[in-house]
């Protein structure tokens, strides 16, 4: 076989032009990066030395988002939740033990007084109920004995009432709560709970006459929160 010879014009000819192509190679490559750095760069200055660049930029974007203290602050409102212990409870002599789960919890009782409720106010307070079939029974239910009405204050004590209730049903109730403790039927479930602030509000507006709660601060008021 011949051996074939290139000559030294075309051995220079094809080097340059492999080093051509791998310069513009790299030199693509960097626009490339370069492009995608400025990019950056003007978003977020981010190789700028200036802090006033990137607080810039933090402050821009921080008109899309909660301010984290704020979000809390909402969270820690005092509410109100009207608690009843219903006639059964009261013949039962339960009034104690869900007073101390509520005392226990740290929660703040402003309310309290034993009451016969007259029918227009226990048809005031069911009145959402008012097409419900088992409306009227409701009715006699709590007005056929005295009942216990209390008003409790604390942040977010509306919720947390509810889970110490428990649902509804007794037997569905988790075991630890009051009803779920306590109960066994629905027509019976001892205790009735404020379902939201709103209705909190409402309901010791209902119950409780002007100068009947008692604004006070329990000692023991800084070993619950911060």
């Amino acid at each position: 076989m011949e051996a074939v010879t290139l000559s030294p014009s075309l051995t220079t000819s094809a080097a340059a032009k492999q080093s051509s192509a791998t310069c513009l190679s790299y030199a693509s490559r960097n626009n490339l990066r370069a492009s995608h750095l400025a990019a950056f760069h003007n978003q977020i200055n981010i190789f700028t030395k200036s802090p006033f660049a990137y607080t810039k930029f933090r402050a821009s974007k921080s008109t899309h988002r909660i301010f984290l203290p704020h979000l809390v602050a909402s969270l820690e409102q005092v509410e109100q939740s009207y608690i009843m212990v219903k006639p059964d409870g009261v013949q039962r002599g339960l009034v104690g033990e869900v007073i101390s789960r509520f005392e226990r919890k740290g929660f703040k009782l402003t309310g309290l007084k034993l009451f016969q409720c007259p029918k227009e106010l226990a048809e005031e307070h069911y009145k959402d109920l008012k097409a419900k079939s088992f409306y009227p029974t409701l009715i006699d239910y709590i007005t056929s004995g005295p009942v216990v009405c209390m008003v409790w204050e604390g942040v977010g004590v509306v919720a947390s009432a509810r889970k110490l209730i428990g649902s509804t049903n007794p037997l569905q109730a988790e075991p630890g709560t009051i009803r779920g403790d306590l109960a066994v039927q629905t027509g019976r479930n001892v205790i009735h709970g404020s379902d939201s602030p709103e209705n909190g509000k409402r309901e010791t507006a209902l119950w409780f006459k002007e100068g009947e709660l008692c604004e006070w601060t329990p000692a023991q008021a800084p070993w619950l929160m911060e």
